[in-house]
């Protein structure tokens, strides 16, 4: 049985992390999109909604077939979440990349990380689990650390952000 959040008809978990849980869903349009729910105790707690609507307002700064694009968000009620494209495929930390799709890997990713430059955004943990491949090419989600050059929020001196392996 589906479950309703918002105007979103919940289908299956796609996956889950220490923030919340995406959710493969059902817009009123009927089209498949990720909605990523904040876990209740994250929603409880005013830091993290403070990082949910940067996610939000950084997505929102880049487009491109490279990039999962804000669709929709709410940051009000017990329940927020944030609404991207859904992107069929695997993550590329799961699937081998012959040899022959290296340079279309390449050049997707290239465009990616140009449309966030040109945005002034910096993802902050580019990361094999954090592109999925589609058969358009790859796709750059989770913008969860993303920060925008023109922030006036600073990394802690000290702080490592981001997945070290990948830093």
């Amino acid at each position: 049985m589906s479950e309703r959040l918002g105007p979103y008809e919940l289908l299956s978990k796609l996956g889950a992390g220490g923030f919340g849980e995406v959710h493969l869903a059902l817009d009123a349009e009927g089209r498949t999109v990720a909605v990523k729910v904040l876990h209740p105790h994250v929603a409880a707690d005013a830091g993290a909604l403070a990082r949910l609507a940067r996610e939000v307002e950084t997505m929102r700064r880049v487009g491109g077939p490279h990039v999962a694009e804000v669709l929709d968000a709410s940051l009000e009620g017990a329940r927020p979440y944030l609404v991207t494209r859904y992107v069929q495929g695997k993550p590329l930390s799961a699937v081998p990349v012959p040899v022959e799709d290296l340079g279309p890997l390449a050049s997707g990713l290239a465009d990616a990380l140009l449309a966030m430059h040109e945005s002034g955004v910096v993802h902050r943990d580019l990361k094999p689990a954090n592109v999925m491949m589609s058969e358009d090419g790859p796709v750059v989600i989770d913008f969860g650390i993303a920060s925008a050059l023109d922030s006036l929020s600073v990394t802690a001196s000290g702080a490592v952000v981001g997945t070290p392996g990948y830093l």
